[in-house]
């Protein structure tokens, strides 16, 4: 598969030329950290490598396909063309967005959002795809969408899939102001019932809109997501915190949102957790000063960090991004990853 390696002083000129640069030292990443406009980036780490993967972001009918990038040090990055497409998921019809990258037995899955429904009665919703290493090629597993219907409200799209301390995988995801947990089979085909029977059960914290996620920490459950317009400036990250995947979510409050000095429209993030001790990582998309056309958003990196008490610091955006910092082989993901 055809990949492109983007060097750092590239990317510092893309910076500049999309609003987003600046001086950028050698050992840093720079903002944006890949080239191109893309949004709502899943990032992972595969092996001994960071994995980015964004939604394409274009008119909702140009939106046939994933691109991923991968780095060994989150400033030195690759990108793997075309890793999914329309060929490859026989019900596609537009609006591809939003991946979800999780490895599991030895193979590599990507859950998506396709066609954008409005309704039960629309063809689309969440899928899943398969592949044998991170950069695919993936094709469509089971050859329908996995879900398919509103449940609870919630429009289905923004999967993210949280691998719990047990071992246990779940599906969380919602649009419309609405967002669902159900629990995953071992082989992603299905969806299988709580013990009271019930599939699908809403989770939605206050002021909760869309691009939902979730980390452990040091035994508390973390579940961010996105609030406000994506097309406006006002888009931002917040966060619950609670005691099980289930909740109940205590609101804490806003951890990432525009500076009029930097970016607008800072949202549907991810999280990584590095090698080093106790070092975090918020991937996010935003728009550069100056940008009128929506889909004009790029991805971003800055370091996430707690206080004392464990609540996530605001973070800063930058146009510096993050130094340098190679995976360690003994290191392990996070929970949710």
């Amino acid at each position: 598969m055809a990949t492109t390696g983007l060097p750092i002083a590239l990317l510092t000129i893309i910076g500049v030329l999309t609003g987003c640069g600046g001086s950028n030292p050698a050992a840093m990443s720079g903002n944006p950290i890949i080239d191109g406009w893309y949004a709502d980036p899943e990032g992972t780490v595969f092996g001994d490598a960071y994995w980015i993967f964004p939604t394409y972001s274009a008119p909702y009918d140009e939106q046939l396909h994933f691109d991923a990038f991968s780095s060994p040090d989150l400033v030195h990055w690759t990108r793997h063309d075309r890793i999914l497409a329309a060929a490859d998921v026989p019900w596609l019809r537009r609006a591809l967005w939003a991946p979800a990258a999780i490895e599991r037995n030895g193979r590599y899955y990507l859950f998506f959002g396709a066609n954008d429904i409005q309704s039960d009665g629309d063809v689309g919703g969440i899928g899943v795809a398969v592949a044998d290493r991170p950069d695919g090629p993936y094709r469509d597993l089971i050859g329908k969408p996995l879900v398919d219907r509103f449940h609870h409200g919630a429009q289905p799209i923004d999967q993210f899939v949280f691998r719990d301390v047990d071992g246990r995988d779940y599906l969380i995801y919602g649009g419309w102001r609405h967002c669902n947990i159900a629990r995953l089979s071992d082989d992603y085909r299905t969806l299988e019932p709580f013990d009271d029977g019930v599939v699908f059960k809403e989770i939605t914290p206050d002021e909760y809109v869309e691009g939902p996620f979730m980390f452990v920490r040091d035994g508390r459950y973390y579940f961010m997501w996105s609030e406000g317009g994506w097309t406006g400036p006002d888009y931002r990250v917040a966060y619950a915190v609670a005691d099980s995947v289930m909740g109940p979510w205590r609101r804490v409050g806003v951890v990432l949102e525009q500076d009029p000095a930097i970016a607008t429209g800072a949202g549907h993030h991810s999280v990584i957790r590095g090698p080093g001790a106790d070092e975090w990582y918020i991937v996010y998309h935003r728009r550069p000063l100056g940008e009128t056309d929506r889909n004009h958003r790029v991805v971003c990196i800055d370091r996430m960090a707690f206080d004392e008490r464990g609540f996530i610091r605001p973070v800063k955006m930058t146009v510096e991004g993050v130094v340098a910092s190679p995976w360690g082989i003994d290191t392990q993901p996070l929970a949710g990853e």
